[in-house]
């Protein structure tokens, strides 16, 4: 079977590409903008009759679709999340290569959900923001033309490989710099959200299977337990084998919750981490808020964490229902979220 794949380069087509390749059965073509792929192409920008010709000529039975863009202003994020899904479909239209298209989709597409609730496909999309409203469209495109195709809702992605920006990897990141600098204390605000973790190894897996079934419209793809990024936070803590105690800010000004990690009665010096919290300019463009505040002023005069720490429009609790991953691609998550922070934090330990 040959398998052509958009976006080997990203966050989860590194995996998905790895994925692949070791299935013997599977040829594999990279398209992207990168010098390394196989076939330099960009979506965004090129013309649904020239990919059609490379469609021809290739032939594939499957095309994967891992590409995108999860920043930037709305004009962007359509551009790379929506336009570019609407010239694969037009392509594999106007194709006579008949190929089964895979498309990566996210869960910020359904947007925020009651807390305690499991998400299934059926529910109705409410994206929250830009990000989520582009990848719904493409969703939709997709599912409207008329092509062999499924679309995976991947949830909360983790493991080796996640963006320094994210919120798991600004904890990490937040917490190798207090190991580096002897830091006894770790204050950290915006760790109330809830979100359903999922290895990306996990996810690759399920993409997989995906390419080698039938299975056609939107397949959720997660843990199926949403996990509070506190405790997340204090799992990390373990694995990275810090002996500080990290303290939670996630309250109104001048408040603090010991209730994370290991208190200690001294400390050589403590630090303020707001995770995920972002701002928007008049462009609509998601700004991080600076890290690396050190502790030295009273505590009242720290800003309030972020309400939504994560920028994904989904508010304070996502959770999937897996059943369909589980009953049509006979997948089920296999590596636990520890693991999957442990490998976050080698990563982050090994930066200089």
């Amino acid at each position: 079977m040959r398998v052509l794949l958009i976006g080997a380069n990203g966050y989860i087509g590194r995996f998905v590409a790895d994925r692949l390749l070791a299935d013997p059965a599977v040829q594999l073509t990279a398209l992207g903008r990168g010098d390394d792929a196989d076939v330099r192409f960009d979506l965004a920008t090129g013309s649904p009759g020239a990919l059609t010709r490379f469609l021809d000529a290739v032939h594939p039975g499957v095309v994967v679709n891992c590409a995108g863009a999860t920043r930037g202003g709305a004009r962007e994020l359509t551009r790379h999340n929506t336009v570019a899904v609407a010239t694969v479909c037009e392509a594999l239209r106007r194709s006579g290569c008949g190929a089964r298209l895979v498309q990566v989709g996210c869960s910020a597409e359904y947007g925020p959900s009651q807390p305690g609730s499991s998400t299934a496909e059926d529910a109705v999309p409410r994206p929250g923001g830009p990000y989520g409203v582009s990848k719904l469209a493409a969703t939709e495109l997709v599912l409207g033309s008329g092509l062999d195709a499924v679309v995976l809702r991947v949830f909360s992605p983790a493991g080796p490989g996640t963006p320094a920006g994210s919120p798991l990897g600004r904890l990490a990141e937040a917490m190798r710099r207090a190991m580096q600098s002897g830091d006894g204390e770790l204050r950290l605000g915006g760790l109330g959200a809830q979100r359903d973790f999922i290895d990306v190894r996990d996810v690759a897996r399920a993409v997989h299977a995906a390419s080698l079934s039938a299975a056609q419209g939107v397949i959720n793809i997660g843990s199926g337990r949403a996990v509070r990024l506190r405790d997340a936070a204090a799992t990390l803590a373990r694995v990275a084998g810090y002996g500080g105690s990290l303290h939670e800010l996630d309250g109104p000004p001048g408040t603090l919750r010991p209730a994370i990690g290991h208190p200690r009665t001294e400390s050589v010096g403590h630090r303020v981490e707001t995770l995920g919290h972002h701002r928007t300019d008049g462009l609509g463009h998601h700004r991080p808020e600076p890290l690396g505040h050190r502790g030295d002023r009273p505590d009242t005069e720290h800003a309030a964490p972020a309400a939504h720490p994560y920028p994904d429009g989904c508010g304070s609790w996502q959770q999937a229902d897996v059943r369909t991953a589980r009953d049509r691609l006979g997948w089920r998550p296999r590596i636990a979220l520890e693991e999957s922070l442990a490998d976050i934090w080698m990563e982050a330990a090994c930066r200089i």
